[in-house]
């Protein structure tokens, strides 16, 4: 992909501190970020306690930038990104809408404590976005002039890149690839609330409730893990379970295609591993939908893996400070 990162001074290193803010754990790294790459020099890890709610899950966070910064003290720190969960204003850091996954989450200012703390800029990003950018800028997505991230585990997200900039929308809720109305999911509630949508069906929870409906058993219907056991020992109603998903799947991305045409579909999240039905289930849905144009469109797995979001997170709050990113860059 052709990326704002091949502009300006491609001699001079940059470092900046990113966050991945998950359900279970924050991870921070210092990513070094140069012309062609990005490498993560020093990574952390701190559980997320949301006892406290959003304040206590910030100030876990600020501790565990600086113990990642401690390791390298003559870092000349440029900025601090984030990788969080929620609809954010990327421009003020401030989440704007959210799930009580974390109490005071919607609302919560990120950037007010990182900026007091770190005295740099500070940008923050929806999860998925973070994900997808890093993935088209340094992984899976880097030769392609676009592509469009799925990620396919406890629930169902998405972004689309094009030419290094990241679609965020006009309220920053593009990418909501889970929240798009299927057939199949007519009669299930989906997490927003409302029913019919894809996530309510073929995210991982949802996959266990198809499971749980075709009598898949007890034991299979356990968690994850274990569905996907089953699937590969061949319990006929788990099979079952992950084709029903991945076709409806495959039938979204399908449409998707036909509407904005990127170069690549790259597959992300603990479903897209689980079970390799599910991937065929995929493809044949994408065939199903998907105009004879754009039916040929590569689909592959990501590769960055978990790192993806801590790169994206770093090179779109890089991106606010430095002439190598400048501002027209990435969308705002």
């Amino acid at each position: 992909m052709q990326s704002p990162l091949h502009q300006g001074d491609h001699s001079i290193p940059h470092d900046v501190i990113a966050l991945d803010i998950g359900g279970t754990k924050i991870n921070a790294a210092l990513v070094r970020i140069s012309r062609n790459d990005a490498e993560i020099i020093e990574t952390s890890t701190t559980p997320t306690v949301t006892s406290d709610g959003s304040g206590g899950v910030l100030a876990a966070a600020v501790r565990v930038a600086k113990d990642v910064l401690a390791t390298h003290p003559d870092t000349r720190l440029e900025a601090v990104g984030m990788s969080a969960g929620g609809v954010i204003d990327s421009t003020l850091g401030v989440v704007t809408h959210a799930t009580e996954t974390i109490p005071g989450w919607k609302g919560a200012n990120l950037a007010e404590p990182f900026t007091a703390e770190f005295s740099v800029p500070f940008r923050a990003l929806n999860d998925a976005h973070a994900h997808g950018l890093g993935e088209a800028l340094f992984g899976a997505g880097r030769d392609h002039r676009s592509m469009m991230m799925v990620a396919v585990g406890t629930g169902i997200g998405g972004s689309i890149v094009t030419d290094g900039h990241l679609l965020q929308g006009s309220h920053g809720a593009a990418g909501h690839i889970g929240h798009i109305g299927v057939s199949e999911a007519e009669d299930l509630e989906c997490t927003c609330g409302r029913t019919g949508h894809i996530e309510g069906l073929a995210s991982g929870p949802g996959i266990l409730r198809i499971a749980a409906r075709l009598n898949a058993g007890d034991e299979a219907t356990k968690d994850g893990k274990s569905l996907a056991k089953a699937a590969e020992a061949g319990n006929t109603a788990a099979q079952e379970a992950y084709r029903i998903a991945g076709f409806a799947t495959g039938k979204v991305i399908g449409s998707l295609l036909n509407t904005i045409d990127v170069d690549l579909v790259t597959l992300a999240g603990g479903v897209t591993e689980a079970y390799s039905g599910w991937l065929d289930a995929l493809r044949q849905g994408v065939a199903h939908d998907a105009m004879d144009v754009v039916a040929d469109t590569p689909i592959t797995t990501a590769t960055r893996g978990s790192h993806a979001a801590l790169l994206g997170a770093a090179a779109f709050a890089l991106d606010s400070v430095t002439s190598e990113i400048p501002a027209e860059g990435m969308e705002a």
